[in-house]
């Protein structure tokens, strides 16, 4: 375990905010874990688990102790018919992963490409993205309880797992760390391309044959480059915030005013609004308040210009709020972590 004193943060969140920890512990392998919280240091109420970094906002310097979760690989569990149940350790990085399972002839997670971060993070936040979420593929999570100082094995349906929302973020918070995810994953391949403008880029690309998850995957990550900035370039958290839900008859009446409106029907009854298309109308694309910025190819992107401070993040983010409040009354929320 590696472990260093008053560490820079700069390089473990990809909006590039300047922050320190009083100490950074990067854990290798899992069964590290107990070590690390029998040391003299350890304090459970004053430690951040960190994954990839791609999903919170630093507000400033952390008087504790940073984990950075870093284990590494991937092996096949099990397999039952079409079936491959596949364990990815918490500190993979997630893209890789996606395109391993799609070396190895399997579907699922396709849609997920190019999605920044960590396996482990996936389960935390439900990650998703083009009408599939990390909740559809996730067969168990495994975690260290450290109520209990044990490793843990907590099936898909123990995680309460909601939009962009997991018990880890939740009643789980503080508690379970996770290690690693498996995925029940097919070597059947079905095409969910009924979000968005993937079915037209998938149709045009494929030029009539047809198409397999790969393809899938390719023209998935041609959709996000076009619109979302790299962070190694612009430092950013991905999209910034959540897609409100309204009831059907708020949904109703914002589309009789605004008959453009994108709206996605919910299951249980509720309407999703697309929420960079609220701020789009509003008129936010390459507002700046110091170094942060609204991304002026995607609107529900906030960006690093390169000296932004927590601070201008957070006023930048408050004025998207009021402002796409005060037009449409639809209050937005942010999806990344305040830290």
């Amino acid at each position: 375990m590696n472990i260093t004193e008053h560490a820079d943060l700069r390089p473990f969140n990809t909006f590039g905010l300047p922050a320190r920890a009083r100490r950074l512990a990067v854990v290798a392998e899992a069964a590290q874990l107990p070590q690390l919280c029998a040391l003299p240091f350890f304090d459970r109420a004053n430690v951040l688990w960190l994954g990839g970094g791609s999903n919170i906002v630093l507000r400033g310097d952390h008087s504790g102790t940073v984990v950075r979760i870093a284990n590494r690989g991937i092996r096949e569990v099990r397999r039952s018919g079409s079936h491959v149940w596949l364990e990815a350790q918490a500190g993979e990085n997630w893209h890789g992963f996606v395109r391993h399972t799609l070396a190895q002839g399997l579907s699922g997670l396709e849609n997920l490409s190019l999605i920044p971060g960590t396996v482990g993070a996936s389960p935390v936040q439900n990650i998703g993205a083009y009408g599939v979420e990390a909740k559809d593929l996730i067969d168990t999570v495994r975690c260290y309880d450290l109520d209990h100082g044990r490793f843990a094995d907590l099936p898909a349906a123990d995680c309460r797992f909601a939009y962009r929302d997991s018990l880890f973020k939740r009643e789980g918070r503080g508690r379970y760390v996770i290690t690693s995810v498996v995925f029940k994953l097919s070597r059947r391949f079905v095409p969910q391309t009924g979000y968005g403008d993937l079915a037209a880029v998938l149709a045009a690309s494929c030029s009539g044959r047809p198409a397999t998850a790969a393809d899938v995957s390719e023209a998935v990550c041609r959709i996000r480059q076009s619109k979302l900035p790299d962070p190694a370039l612009l430092g950013n958290a991905g999209s910034f915030f959540k897609n409100p839900a309204v009831s059907a008859a708020e949904a109703a009446a914002l589309a009789a005013a605004h008959p453009a409106l994108p709206r996605y029907p919910q299951p249980d009854g509720t309407v999703k609004l697309a929420a960079g298309w609220l701020i789009d109308q509003c008129g936010l694309k390459g507002r700046r308040i110091g170094g942060a910025a609204v991304h002026d190819r995607q609107a529900l992107v906030l960006v690093n210009t390169g000296q932004a401070t927590a601070a201008d993040v957070a006023e930048l983010a408050a004025l998207v709020r009021d402002t796409v409040a005060a037009r449409f009354g639809v209050r937005l929320e942010s999806e990344p972590e305040w830290v």
